[in-house]
C-alpha cells in the first residue's frame, strides 16, 4: 500500500500546478539548440503531445534567451500551452537582466547553486535573478546536483566532520552537503523576496541508494515540492530500471511531487521516451492513469507461435494511436485494461479480470480465441482475421461503457 502523500504547498507553475493536493507531474527536457527555435519548438510539442506537462529548455547564451519567446508565441499558436522552464547555468542573472521578454515568456527558472558563483560574486548573483524571479512573479526550481555542488559549501562541511570526535563518513557528508545547499538557497530565496509558494525543490544524483536517502532527509526537513529524478541516468534498460526502482521508492513512501526520467536517448533517438517511462511509473504504482494498459504474457514452450507477441504489439501500438482521441471524447477510457494471452494456462483468467481480453490458442490447442468483456465470454473468433476483428471489438467497447464527454 502506498504511504499517504508527504504534504507539500501548492506551486503554479503557468497552468500546471505542482505539489498541494494535485496529481504528480511529469516533466522533460529538449535536447534541442534552443536558439533554434523551429526545432526546438517541434520538439517541445513532440514532448508534450506524448504527455510532458511541464518541458525544460536550455538558456545558455543571448541567442537561446532571444529565442524563448519566440518558442513560446509559435507553442500558443499552435494551441500548446505548456508551461516552459528555463535551465540556467553561470550567466542566469545576466541573461534574465539582458532579455527581459525571455524573463517574462518562462513560467519558471530553475538555479543551480552550485553554478551561480562562487566566493563573493555568488550571492549578488543568485540575489539578482531572485529579484527578477520577484518581479515577473515567476516560481523558481532550486535544483542542486551532485555533479555541480557548491564546493565552498561541501569543503566547509567536510572540515567540520573531519573535527568531529566520530567523523561521518565521505559519503553521509556528501548527501548532507545536497541537502544543505538546496535548504539554505531556499531559505536565502525567501529572505530576497521569493514567496515560500514559489519554490521547488530538487537535490539529484545518479546513484539509486544516494537519491533515496537525500530525498528522504528533504522531505522530512521541509514542504516545498519536490522534483524527483535520477541525474544521468543513463541510456536504454540501465537509465530506466535505475530511475524507475529510485523514484518509485520514493513515489511508494507519499514522497514527490514531479518527476522527470532523465534518458540519454541514442543517436536519433526519440526524446519522448523518457515520457512514456514516467507515464508507465505512476501508472503501474496506481498514482495516475494516462492511457488503457496492455497485459500479455512472455511467452512459454507452450505458445510457439508468434502470433500472440504480434497481436499484443499491435494491441498496444492500436491503443497509443487511439488514445488521444478517446480521452478527448470518452472520461475514464484511460483506465481500461486489455489482456492479450497466448494460451488456456492464464489466458482465460487473465482475460476475465481485464476489463476486456482475448486468449489466444496455444500449441497444440484448439484455433480458435474467446473473448471475454468484464469477467464474461462474449465472443469466439476465428480465421485470419482474429486481430483486426479483436480491434474493433475494443472499439466498441470504449464507446459503450466509457461516457462521452459534454461539448
Amino acid at each position: 500500500m502506498i504511504a499517504t502523500r508527504r504534504k507539500a504547498v501548492a506551486v503554479r507553475i503557468g497552468t500546471v500546478t505542482v505539489g498541494g493536493a494535485a496529481p504528480i507531474v511529469v516533466q522533460s527536457m529538449t535536447n534541442t539548440d534552443t536558439a533554434d527555435v523551429e526545432s526546438t519548438t517541434r520538439q517541445i510539442r513532440e514532448l508534450a503531445e506524448a504527455g510532458s506537462e511541464i518541458v525544460r529548455v536550455t538558456v545558455n547564451n543571448d541567442e537561446s534567451a532571444a529565442a524563448v519567446p519566440l518558442i513560446r508565441d509559435r507553442l500558443l499558436a499552435a494551441d500548446c500551452d505548456v508551461p516552459l522552464i528555463g535551465d540556467f547555468h553561470f550567466n542566469g542573472h545576466k541573461l534574465l537582466a539582458a532579455n527581459p521578454a525571455c524573463a517574462e515568456a518562462l513560467a519558471k527558472y530553475r538555479i543551480n547553486p552550485g553554478n551561480v558563483g562562487r566566493g563573493s560574486k555568488r550571492d549578488p548573483q543568485f540575489a539578482a535573478m531572485i529579484e527578477t524571479a520577484c518581479r515577473y512573479r515567476k516560481p523558481v526550481r532550486i535544483g542542486v546536483n551532485w555533479g555541480s555542488l557548491d564546493q565552498d559549501l561541501l569543503t566547509r562541511m567536510m572540515d567540520e566532520n573531519s573535527r568531529l570526535p566520530e567523523p561521518q563518513d565521505a559519503l553521509e557528508v556528501l548527501r548532507e552537503a545536497t541537502v544543505v545547499s538546496a535548504l539554505a538557497s531556499a531559505a536565502r530565496a525567501e529572505e530576497l523576496g521569493l514567496a515560500h509558494d514559489a519554490i521547488v525543490i530538487s537535490s539529484k544524483v545518479s546513484g539509486v541508494q544516494d537519491l533515496i536517502a537525500i530525498y528522504r532527509s528533504l522531505a522530512a526537513r521541509c514542504d516545498y515540492p519536490l522534483h524527483l529524478g535520477l541525474t544521468e541516468a543513463g541510456m536504454g534498460p540501465k537509465g530506466i530500471v535505475s530511475s524507475t526502482a529510485a523514484i518509485s521508492v520514493l513515489l511508494q513512501e507519499g514522497i514527490g511531487d514531479t518527476i522527470r526520467v532523465s534518458l540519454t536517448p541514442e543517436p536519433g533517438g526519440d526524446r519522448s521516451q523518457e515520457v512514456r517511462v514516467c507515464q508507465e511509473i505512476l501508472q503501474s504504482l496506481g498514482l495516475r492513469a494516462f492511457m488503457p494498459r496492455v497485459v500479455a504474457c512472455p511467452g512459454c514452450g507452450r505458445t510457439t507461435s508468434s502470433y500472440f507477441q504480434e497481436l499484443a504489439q499491435s494491441i498496444q501500438e492500436h491503443v497509443r494511436r487511439r488514445m488521444p482521441e478517446w480521452q478527448q471524447n470518452h472520461v475514464g477510457a484511460e483506465t481500461m485494461t486489455v489482456a492479450v494471452m497466448g494460451c488456456v494456462v492464464n489466458g482465460p483468467g487473465e482475460s476475465k479480470h481485464a476489463n476486456i481480453g482475448i486468449s489466444l490458442p496455444g500449441t497444440g490447442e484448439r484455433p480458435v480465441a474467446p473473448v471475454y468483456e468484464d469477467g464474461e465470454k462474449t465472443v469466439t473468433l476465428r480465421g485470419e482475421r482474429i486481430a483486426e476483428e479483436f480491434q474493433e471489438l475494443v472499439e466498441r467497447y470504449v464507446a459503450r461503457h466509457y461516457p462521452r464527454r459534454e461539448a
